[in-house]
């Protein structure tokens, strides 16, 4: 059997597609703070990071009494998003089929690495009948924000996986500099929240059907 390897997700932007919820959540946010709500572009830029850094980027002239308030008045929007089920996001093309192949790999653990809360991770594997199908799942509760390797490093010591049998999949600069501090490879998605041109991966995929051949290339070992 070939080593055990340990092949890490993100999942806004590489998973599933959380724009339209993300873009309803901050709207409702700015709004509640009576701020204009900035460019979409802007928002989706900061995907992936925890809310607190998320809403320093955005609005770095607020106080951090404004932010606080900004990140709860967020987490309150997406919280009833998901509890009426309105603007979930769907899956991204072939990612079940992806993920469902390395599920029958024996030397495969899954892992997400995720922005998310506990809480707003749990929802989108309940929706998407993923739950109990990542041998780790790493969220912004309990870490430092991308692009600190934190959640890695935590997902690789539960798993018992070295640096070296590890990739990152993400769709972001912060997922491709988390991977590079952890010191593991990087495989960047094309239909992400960042232009695939500025994310500067080992190997960049246009498809989830692509995937599975480029982890294997990447670990230097087939399926």
């Amino acid at each position: 059997m070939p080593d055990l390897r340990l092949v890490i997700f993100d999942v806004d932007g590489t998973l599933v597609d959380s724009q339209a919820e993300i873009l309803a959540a901050m709207t409702h946010a700015f709004a509640a703070e009576g701020l204009p709500m900035p460019a979409r572009d802007a928002v989706l830029s900061i995907v992936g990071l925890s809310l607190d850094v998320a809403f320093a980027r955005l609005c770095p002239d607020q106080s951090p009494d404004g932010r606080a308030r900004l990140v709860d008045a967020y987490k309150d929007a997406f919280a009833s998003l998901r509890t009426q089920n309105k603007e979930m996001g769907p899956l991204y093309p072939g990612a079940r089929a992806a993920l469902d192949a390395f599920r029958a790999q024996d030397h495969t653990f899954l892992a997400v690495a995720t922005g998310k809360s506990r809480r707003g991770l749990d929802k989108v594997l309940e929706r998407h009948g993923l739950t109990g199908i990542f041998h780790s799942e790493q969220v912004a509760d309990h870490h430092p924000s991308k692009p600190h390797p934190s959640m890695i490093l935590t997902a690789m010591a539960e798993t018992g996986v070295v640096p070296e049998a590890a990739v990152m999949i993400g769709d972001t600069t912060f997922d491709m500099d988390m991977a590079r501090a952890a010191g593991i490879k990087k495989i960047g998605v094309s239909w992400g929240y960042h232009p695939a041109d500025v994310l500067l991966p080992d190997a960049l995929i246009q498809d989830f059907a692509e995937l599975p051949a480029a982890v294997d290339d990447l670990m230097g070992q087939t399926s």
